[in-house]
């Protein structure tokens, strides 16, 4: 029982370490847009994905938002430009993420695949109507 155990302490004390992972390359997206869409279409899609996964999302100009995103004591900034063919998600910057030297904590760039992934289920939605 005594070596079951050890090796069950073992396991867990890797994944525990494995989870902290340290940092990553900053993730900048760039997406071209699948069909055809106007320019409000391609705006709207990008503010309801960001809003459904929680970024707080402020236009700030014809083709261009910017993005907040604050959980549990982290916060990352970013701003997206698009227009009808493409949009860019690129970093801006964060607190409490580990940024430096272009590097990050792993989470940033697990948002923004989630949010790059949700932008392209809207505007898939959008040519399904």
């Amino acid at each position: 029982m005594k070596p079951l155990k050890l090796i069950l302490t073992g396991v867990f004390a890797a994944v525990l370490v494995s989870g902290c992972a340290g940092t990553a390359p900053v993730r900048n997206v760039s997406q071209q847009v699948a069909g055809s869409h106007s320019d409000a279409q391609v705006r709207q899609a990008i503010l309801s994905a960001g809003l459904n996964r929680g970024w707080i999302m402020n236009p700030s100009a014809d083709g261009v938002i910017d993005g907040k995103i604050l959980l549990r004591g982290h916060s990352a900034d970013i701003r997206i430009t698009y227009n009808t063919n493409s949009y860019q998600i690129n970093y801006v910057g964060s607190g409490n993420m580990d940024a430096k030297d272009g590097k990050i904590h792993p989470n940033y760039n697990r948002w923004v695949a989630n949010l790059d992934k949700d932008i392209q289920l809207e505007l898939a939605r959008q040519n399904i109507k």
